[in-house]
């Protein structure tokens, strides 16, 4: 009988043609029914199309036995449960760029990936893709350079030490720097090569698999390549058997707990910029949004903390409504604002956010096209993928944690209201004249079709640093009376005064002509009004909101 099993799974991920389903095959002594491109779409477009899984046993590191659990005395008496060992399945996911939904998938389920690199052709299109998808999933990477053996042989060792340079170089600015880089043959002679040529490199990859891995994992099943086991986890490749049943009928879907999946039909996550990705992440853009298993288009918005909380540490695994959040029309970063515009040009363009300060979180809402199935605190992961694929670009767009799924169909009315997302609104007049020392005549700030009366009782500050309170409208042309609670002060008085006084003084003729022009040159200078006020996205009133 055997002993205990602990089951890891390592990923095998690359660009399409880098030889991974080889890899696989190299390395696996058990393959499952979805394993070596078995289906025959698969066979006849000579691609992988879906993940597939096979396995290899090596005895358990003794570094790794201290950290599972002992077996049941109780199982374990009058049977020799034989040497423990360590279970490694593989994920085969495919490399053609039009199935980055099942690679993103296969990566969500895997412990340590293996980045799978042509060395006749070094990193490609979708390696940067699957690399950029590692540092979001997974913790642990090796790099394995297949095909060594169409490297001439005298320049072998040379061609891989400079590609071995080029991979180091290449994972310096992300979280796998210094991962291992082996070199290896996994199907020499190509495809079309007899199986008697033996392939070079496995055994020095499987000690440095072994030597990685640090996830362990209880043992688990129900039947688990061809062993029995009693339960299972996120990731395992499982087999259940189940009567009177016709797996014709059965869809790729979940199994899951009770109460542990929830349909949503938007959400509210962490979002994160992937780097590489060069467009801006726009308000109001459409991505392609996978979590778990499905993709389906999306719709987002962006907003941050308030800005005198930019600086607060983030918050991963919950989301606080009694909080209030800033609108933003694109996702805030330092490299966003083009250096062609001015500040103030930049600022209005970016959204809410001043002098270039990027918040240490940022939220998006996500409103999907169709409801998606899903755990609370899933990664989610956004794409382009429309862009061409022949193009020199990372398609990843930005990848976050959903904090709160929004389960009612009718959530625009039962639950947005509660997220209390606000835009800053700052509208500027001047001051025409003045009435007495409480009170001056306003203009410029509203059109003469705007009903002043929804604003009567805001706050406006005057740029000699007085505050005033909208009063009444004044005329037909969308001037407005401005009350001053504190009076104005001598030195504004200053300022308006002499408008006044010459007016006063004017009767007729060249005198009064001449005061006009005087009076022209002051209104030059006039003193300035700001009107600032928050309204908030989701409020059906369209409230105006004035910090007291």
């Amino acid at each position: 009988m055997a002993g205990r099993r602990v089951n890891v799974n390592v990923g095998v991920l690359g660009h399409i043609d880098s030889g991974k389903t080889a890899l696989a095959r190299a390395l696996s002594t058990t393959a499952s029914t979805a394993a070596f491109d078995k289906q025959p779409q698969s066979r006849e477009r000579g691609i992988t199309l879906d993940l597939g899984f096979s396995c290899f046993s090596v005895p358990l590191p003794a570094r790794l036995r201290l950290a599972i659990p002992a077996p049941d005395p109780a199982l374990e008496a009058g049977h020799d449960l034989g040497e423990s060992e360590l279970q490694v399945t593989l994920v085969d996911c495919p490399g053609h760029a039009s199935l980055i939904r099942t690679i993103i998938g296969g990566a969500q389920i895997i412990d340590l990936m293996m980045l799978v690199i042509d060395v006749t052709k070094g990193m490609q299109t979708q390696s940067a893709e699957c690399l950029v998808i590692g540092q979001i999933a997974c913790q642990k990477l090796i790099v394995v350079l297949n095909k060594v053996d169409l490297l001439a042989e005298g320049k072998r060792q040379t061609a891989i030490d400079k590609m071995t340079k080029k991979m180091q170089k290449t994972l310096e600015n992300t979280k796998f720097q210094g991962a291992p880089i082996i070199a290896v043959a996994a199907k020499p002679g190509g495809p079309e090569a007899p199986e008697t040529e033996a392939p070079q490199g496995i055994s020095e990859l499987i000690e440095v698999l072994s030597a990685w891995i640090q996830v362990v994992k209880k043992v688990k099943s129900m039947q688990m390549f061809h062993m029995p086991v009693t339960s299972a986890m996120q990731g395992d490749r499982l087999g259940i058997c189940v009567t009177q049943f016709d797996p014709k009928l059965l869809e790729r879907g979940l199994v899951c707990a009770p109460e542990s999946l929830h349909t949503v039909y938007a959400a509210l996550i962490s979002v994160e910029k992937i780097p590489y990705f060069r467009a801006p992440l726009q308000t109001k853009a459409k991505f392609h949004i996978t979590v778990g298993h499905e993709t389906v288009m999306g719709r987002l918005m962006f907003f941050s903390p308030s800005p005198d909380s930019f600086d607060h540490e983030p918050v991963l695994d919950t989301f606080d409504f009694s909080k209030e959040y800033l609108f933003q029309e694109q996702y805030l970063c330092k490299d966003l604002v083009p250096g062609a515009v001015s500040s103030h040009q930049a600022n209005e363009k970016v959204g809410q956010a001043t002098e270039g300060q990027c918040p240490q979180q940022q939220w998006a809402l996500i409103e999907f096209e169709k409801p998606v199935t899903c755990p609370r605190l899933c990664l989610v992961i956004g794409s382009r993928l429309d862009a061409d694929i022949h193009a020199n670009m990372c398609r990843l767009a930005f990848h976050g944690i959903l904090l709160h799924g929004l389960e009612d169909k009718n959530y625009a009315e039962s639950l947005l209201p509660r997220l209390r997302v606000y835009k800053l609104k700052h509208k500027h007049g001047l001051v025409e004249r003045v009435i007495d020392n409480y009170s001056v005549i306003g203009r410029s700030l509203f059109k003469k079709e705007t009903n002043i009366q929804q604003f009567v009782g805001l706050k406006v500050q005057l740029s000699t640093g007085e505050l005033g309170i909208i009063n009444s409208s004044f005329g037909q042309s969308g001037k407005f009376k401005i009350h001053i609670p504190g009076g104005l002060s001598p030195e504004s008085k200053k300022i308006l005064t002499p408008s006044l006084k010459k007016r006063s003084r004017a009767s007729g003729g060249e005198v009064a002509k001449q005061e006009e022009g005087a009076e022209h040159l002051e209104t030059t200078q006039h003193v300035t009004l700001i009107l600032s006020f928050k309204r908030y996205v989701f409020d059906t009133h369209k409230r105006m909101v004035q910090s007291p």
